[in-house]
């Protein structure tokens, strides 16, 4: 058979062709692959990045409480450092409006209005959040973010683009508002309102740009609407005269210059304090990286390496931590961006990065009309088409228990607080899954003969049972939280049957595994249905579960001989032993 072909140049395709140092630096093995014809490409698709990296960096920075320019110094970094160690082909990283208020709750309280305080703050915490992913991507942790369902993911989402959103608005209608909950927040807004604050020129800009970056999103996704807002916003405010001009806050001049390399000067107090939030902002971090690699990854025909995306998402923080950046993440807004401009490689994003550094070097001063209106809708927009309304609804719709665990998470982020509320997400994830293990699904089963096999009973009531034998089924692993509901569970059954019961066959194939307290309890169970003239079977039971039993020297207690391959072979084996000849209704 043909083997199946993958559209389009994807040399890098299986992670086996990187092997040594190529394996931690999958650069080199971009290069040792990289056609000639490809650069161009590469390096146009750069620049049509540069046009979207360098607003919203500067816009996301502002959100953080930052000064714009950390947005850029925060946009070069992690450009270059995801480019030498990330696996993906074209994954961009960089500041992301799913940090920005993770960002602001942590750094803002403790910097009390300074912003070189604040500064040093975000930096510990993009170092802070990148050796936790170095860490895990080490210890191969990769699977982590497998724990939290999308539920869960679109409720912690929604909450942080609600608080961000309230703590942009005041900024498009052209006045500020203190830092504080998402309560206080909203109070300062509407006094704001009420209080005639809104200054008409910036609210008018602010707004405009919002209806642009929002309608070329939806009526031409492919025109870059963010760069055209902007451009146009800072172009109208340089041409405004200068008595107009200044009552309308702007970025001012950028200072020029590549980000220095230091040491961020913190005390260990307040790394202390900042630590909680590094342990939100990296698994909030992977978990958007770990859905968009995935995506794009199916679209390419790749395979993601989730233990190297971690690493490489923790190398890019760290780095960019000592260059005086922030904390950043994946994107789904850029990502795309580079894929649709042409993009083949990581190249792609070096060259980003070079273009925006060119900029700091040669032309800081092209964007010091950049009204702060249009910073605040760039956010506001991302944060609009954040939200997740389709997918809660139709949770709503079928599954209510999901959809009230993702309004609760929604709740804990705007109520208590982003970081409170990202830990109550994992928490509950946590919860619900060992709720789902702790109460599974159970079955007593019956011959369906129009199925030819054995069915639950409460499902199919022409199911036929045999007298005497009892089919019971665990949908679950059994492990120490479940045992005792196992075995409640089974006695029943035993004592429900509609004719005394002889033999209890459980139907093992769902069970995965046995913990040491579960198999205490089926030795206790034995002797307990032995007492009373039953006997305890397993079937189907797999490979794997009853190495364990014999490990824990119950296989051979239970006896060998009540472990049957399928169930059919346990009824036969039971009716050959009372002397059944056929199946009884």
């Amino acid at each position: 058979m043909a083997a199946m072909q993958i559209p389009g140049p994807n040399p890098f395709s299986r992670q086996g062709q990187r092997d040594g140092l190529s394996r931690w630096i999958p650069l080199i093995a971009t290069l040792r692959g990289y056609q000639r014809g490809w650069l161009w490409r590469d390096l146009a698709a750069g620049l049509a990045l540069t046009a979207l990296l360098v607003p919203v960096g500067m816009s996301y920075a502002a959100a953080s409480g930052l000064p714009a320019i950390y947005g850029l110094y925060a946009t070069i970094i992690p450009l270059a450092a995801y480019a030498v160690f990330g696996p993906s082909r074209i994954m961009v990283l960089g500041p992301d409006s799913a940090l920005v208020g993770l960002i602001a709750a942590t750094i803002l309280p403790l910097s009390a209005g300074n912003p070189e305080k604040a500064v040093a703050l975000a930096s510990v915490l993009a170092v802070l959040s990148g050796l936790l992913c170095i860490a895990a991507g080490l210890a191969k942790f990769g699977f982590i973010t497998d724990l939290l369902s999308k539920p869960i993911r679109d409720g912690y989402i929604n909450g942080i683009a609600l608080t961000v959103l309230v703590g942009q608005l005041p900024k498009v209608l052209g006045f500020s508002v203190s830092p504080g909950s998402f309560l206080s927040e909203i109070g300062d807004l509407a006094q704001g309102i009420g209080s005639g604050q809104i200054h008409p020129i910036a609210c008018v800009i602010g707004l405009s740009c919002l209806a642009v970056i929002l309608g070329f999103r939806r009526l031409a996704p492919a025109i870059p609407g963010v760069l055209i807002a902007v451009a146009g916003a800072t172009i109208l405010v340089s041409w405004l005269p200068g008595p107009v001009r200044e009552g309308i806050a702007v970025i001012g001049p950028l200072p020029q210059g590549l980000p220095q390399f230091r040491i961020p000067d913190v005390s260990p107090a307040e790394i202390g304090e900042l630590i909680a939030a590094a342990v939100a902002i990296a698994l909030v971090s992977f978990t958007d990286m770990s859905a968009v690699s995935r995506a794009f990854a199916h679209r390419t025909g790749t395979e993601v390496d989730s233990n190297q995306e971690i690493l490489a998402l923790g190398a890019a923080n760290v780095a960019t931590g000592l260059f005086s950046g922030f904390p950043v993440s994946s994107s789904m807004s850029r990502t795309p961006v580079a894929e649709a401009a042409g993009a083949k490689t990581q190249i792609t994003g070096l060259a980003g990065a070079v273009f925006v550094a060119l900029l700091l070097i040669f032309a800081p001063g092209l964007l010091a009309h950049l009204p702060n209106a249009a910073l605040g809708a760039v956010v506001v927009a991302a944060c609009v088409i954040l939200v997740e309304i389709r997918g809660v609804a139709q949770l709503y719709r079928l599954r209510p228990d999901e959809f009230v665990l993702s309004m609760v998470c929604f709740l804990g982020v705007v109520l208590l607080g982003v970081i409170p509320g990202i830990f109550m997400a994992v928490s509950l994830a946590l919860l619900s899954f060992i709720w789902r293990a702790w109460q599974p699904h159970t079955a007593v089963m019956g011959y369906v003969d129009a199925l030819g096999s054995y069915h639950d009973i409460s499902r199919h009531p022409e199911a036929k049972c045999m007298d005497g034998l009892v089919l019971f089924r665990w949908d679950a692993p059994l492990f120490f939280a479940n045992a005792e509901i196992f075995r409640r569970h089974v006695l029943r059954a035993a004592a429900n049957a509609p004719t005394p019961t002889r033999w209890v066959v459980v139907a093992a194939e769902p069970i995965t595994d046995v913990d040491i307290t579960a198999a205490g309890m089926l030795a206790e169970l034995d002797a307990a249905l032995h007492d009373a003239g039953l006997e305890l079977c397993f079937a189907e039971m797999k490979g794997p579960v009853k190495d364990r039993l014999k490990r824990y020297g119950l296989f051979n207690r239970l006896g060998v001989e009540n472990f049957f391959p399928t169930i059919e072979q346990a009824v036969e084996r039971y009716r050959k032993l009372h002397g059944i000849q056929e199946k009884e209704s």
